[in-house]
């Protein structure tokens, strides 16, 4: 587990499961989570019962970020594409419900993370992509000193219409947190 004193990191665990359907199955979600289908209460329940592979063992790490103050459930926080080789990993974060946005929570659970990558896992860099139209997470990635190092033209459909991707990285010795 970790935490500051706005949120705690901590692993699923079984009463999550409702959570991880509702927002799984939230289709607004699924542009960026490259999802085409709705997830089973059994799927998930099973993805929460394996949730405790290892990072090196499932290559990703998916983790429950609640505030600090009622540890209720406000969003996920996801390393993937996790490659120890290389030392690197993905970073994903979903803030849900707007009523827990702009709090700090996206902010904190990704410098917590940040720190787990780079001294415990011992991580050069993290990246990350978002789509051009998220403001407020281009915004984040570039306060918390991520550089922008790469732009796909027309990588997301939305709909009928199509949106441009920014990548992102941070490597080790750029972090001073």
């Amino acid at each position: 587990m970790m935490n500051d004193e706005n949120i705690v990191i901590r692993a699923l665990e079984p009463e999550d499961l409702e959570y991880l359907y509702k927002w799984e199955n939230n289709m607004d979600l699924w542009e960026v989570s490259d999802t085409l289908t709705p997830f089973s209460h059994f799927t998930l329940k099973k993805y929460i019962e394996n949730s405790h592979r290892d990072i090196y063992e499932a290559k990703q790490l998916r983790l429950m970020i609640t505030d600090e103050a009622n540890h209720n459930p406000v969003g996920l926080i996801d390393l993937y594409d996790f490659d120890p080789y290389h030392l690197r990993a993905g970073l994903g974060i979903m803030i849900h419900d707007m009523e827990n946005r702009k709090k700090g929570y996206a902010s904190s659970a990704i410098k917590l993370m940040l720190d787990y990558c780079f001294e415990t896992l011992g991580l050069n860099q993290v990246y990350s992509s978002v789509p051009s139209c998220n403001i407020a997470s281009l915004q984040l990635f570039k306060s918390l000193g991520f550089s922008q190092t790469g732009y796909r033209k027309q990588w997301l459909k939305r709909g009928t219409e199509w949106e441009d991707v920014i990548y992102f990285q941070l490597l080790v010795s750029d972090w001073n947190q």
